[in-house]
């Protein structure tokens, strides 16, 4: 009888971390962004992007996740900074309409805490890039939030007078909080 109960008592150990969260729900999802301009924090966000995504708790090494955010859905507050955004100086969204972020490899750390390593390419320029985020895992729903500094020189965003950055600074910061369902 020990042995039923501890054979279930494993099966139902293993089932419980045998969940892979695949479906991204993005309206209950948020890529967000912060810098400075004129030494005041700036907030934006993305309202649209497609992804791919395999992860399963129990197996983090393992896990895949792809990332297209389309560009043209930057929204700055304001739709004359929109537009500007948009341009050819900025993100130049009608010959590079997507930033894609492909994951490479996820440590985990403990404590529901992961460092995903990939590459993030914006405006046809690649990156290496270290994500550290969390997962917390709420029934048949997980949601994974983090945050990391890109340098926005490194990706060519902001040319010609732009380049500078006594008014727009290098550093912008992304956040984002992604929802998924397992299948």
């Amino acid at each position: 009888m020990k042995r039923i109960a501890l054979a279930l008592a494993l099966a139902a150990t293993f089932s419980a971390h045998a969940v892979e969260y695949t479906q991204v729900q993005p309206e209950k999802s948020a890529i967000n962004f912060v810098y400075k301009q004129m030494g005041v924090a700036v907030d934006g966000k993305f309202k649209r992007f497609a992804s791919q995504l395999n992860f399963d708790p129990a197996k983090p090494a393992a896990a895949k996740a792809t990332f297209d955010v389309e560009l043209a859905s930057v929204d700055t507050g304001a739709p004359e900074g929109d537009d500007e955004v948009a341009g050819k100086p900025w993100f130049n969204t009608k010959a590079f309409p997507t930033a894609r972020f492909v994951s490479g490899s996820v440590k985990p750390l403990g404590g529901n805490r992961y460092e995903v390593a990939g590459q993030l390419t914006i405006k046809g320029k690649t990156q290496d890039v270290v994500v550290p985020a969390t997962f917390t895992a709420q029934g048949k729903t997980g949601v994974f939030d983090g945050a990391f500094t890109i340098r926005r020189a490194d990706f060519s965003i902001g040319e010609g007078t732009w380049a500078k950055f006594d008014i727009v600074a290098n550093d912008v910061q992304i956040k984002f909080r992604i929802t998924a369902s397992a299948k």
